[in-house]
Formats: structure tokens, sequence, C-alpha cells
């Protein structure tokens, strides 16, 4: 009698802790909540990781490293949009900066093609369509046949840019523009060279300490036969303080500017 009521109650129990097994299963399975939440400490993890490596991008190892880094975190969540842009941003740097002619060729296609789908998810900012302009300028510089079909392309993109705020990247559409109207002036393209020096001129009001944007706006004044004022602005870029983190950018525009520099010498 003993024995049959210990069964008894073994099987009790036996069923109880099964239906509260299933109990939980059911629980668990049934809020995707705390699954959500996981993935979405993982990206942004690997967006801190990713920032971390930007800013040392002059070493190219490091960028393709936070290239893969969000190319990982894109699969965890396809609609986050910073981890889409910011795979534009480093995308257009390491096509600028590679030697590798294919690497530089499929770096500006990853940027255009993540630039669009950060703009298909929020188009009412500017960082898609920025992003976008730049990778199709790049790509336009080793192609010159889809660089003549993307120029509206570019423009439009840089426009949409400083409509939605103009103060983006220290005002960069207005250099970006700028740098389009002096690079096709005297085409048939509708470049204008005083029209560049517009554009640019305005980028230099909004920040005067971008160096790129002093170089773009020195090879507008050449352009425009004002040496002096050129002179003066790669002058200042030679000497200025650069932003730690506008390092590479200014460092490129060192070199730049003492290549202008011996041209006017």
């Amino acid at each position: 009698m003993r024995i049959g009521i210990t069964f008894s109650q073994l099987c009790v129990l036996f069923l109880f802790a099964w239906a509260l097994f299933f109990s939980g299963c059911s629980s668990s399975d049934s809020s995707a909540e705390p699954a959500k939440t996981s993935a979405s400490v993982s990206v942004a993890d690997s967006l801190k990781q990713a920032d971390a490596l930007y800013k040392g991008r002059e070493d190219l190892a490091k960028l393709r490293e936070g290239i893969k880094i969000l190319k990982l975190a894109r699969v965890e969540d396809q609609q986050n949009f910073e981890v889409v842009w910011k795979l534009s941003q480093f995308s257009y740097f390491l096509g600028e900066h590679t030697e590798d002619k294919d690497e530089q060729k499929k770096a500006f296609e990853d940027g255009i093609s993540t630039a669009r789908a950060a703009i298909t998810l929020q188009g009412d900012k500017p960082e898609g369509h920025f992003w976008l302009g730049a990778n199709l300028g790049g790509k336009a510089k080793i192609n010159p046949l889809s660089g003549l079909v993307a120029i509206g392309d570019i423009r439009s993109a840089m426009e949409t840019v400083l409509k939605l705020d103009e103060k983006y990247q220290g005002g960069s559409a207005y250099m970006a523009l700028g740098q389009l109207e002096l690079e096709t002036s005297g085409m048939l393209l509708g470049g204008d060279k005083k029209k560049a020096l517009e554009y640019l001129e305005k980028g230099y009001q909004i920040n005067s300490e971008n160096s790129l944007m002093r170089l773009r706006l020195a090879e507008a004044y050449i352009a425009n036969n004002r040496k002096n004022d050129a002179r003066e602005q790669l002058d200042y870029i030679l000497k200025m303080k650069p932003n730690p983190n506008f390092l590479p950018e200014y460092n490129d525009s060192v070199k730049e500017a003492k290549i202008l520099l011996e041209k006017l010498s």
C-alpha cells in the first residue's frame, strides 16, 4: 500500500513537472522581446567596436575589420539605420585610400548600395543621401563613363542633404557641390567656376576649420584667378591645428596643399 501511494505521488509530481516544463517553453516562445533585446545589445556593441576602429582608419586593416563587424551586425538587424549608413561611410574611405583597384571598385559599389538602403530606411535624414553622393563621386573618378551618368544623381543627393541639414559633416555637401562644379567646368556638362566658389564659400562659413573645405576653396580661387586668396587658404592648412577626429582627412589635405603651393610658386 505504501509503495502504491508513493508511486502515485511520483506520477502526480512527474506530470506536474512536465506541465510546468511545457508551460515555461510556451511562455518563452510567445515572447520575442528578450531575444530582441539581446540582439540589439549585440548590435550596439558592434557599433562601438566599429567606431573605435574607424578612429584608426588610416590603417586600412582596422577599417576592413570595422566593415566586417558592421556587416555581421547588419545580419543581426537588417533595419538598423546606423549600421547601414556607417557601412557606406566606411566603404567610401576604403575606396578613397586603397591601392587595390578591385577593392576600390567594390568598396564604392558597396557604399552606393548601403547608402541607398539607408535612404530606404530613413530618407528624411541626411546620412544616406550624403554617402550616396560621396560614393557615386568616388566611383566616377575610376570610371569616367559611369561618372557622366552619375553627375545628376550626385548633385541631387547633395542638394537633398542641404535641404535636410546643411551643417551635416561640417557643411561638406557644399564642398561636394563646389567640387562637382569645378570638375565639370569647361565641359559640356554645365559646370560653373563661379558657382563652385559660391558653394565653397557657403561651406566655409559653416566650418572654417574643415581642412578639406579650405583645400577645395583654394582650388576654386585658383580656377577664378584669385591666386593670393588660394595661397592664404593653403598656408593656413599647413599651420592649423587639426581636429583629432579628422586627422586622416587633414593629412590628405596637407599633401594636396603642398602640391598646389608648389604649382603656385
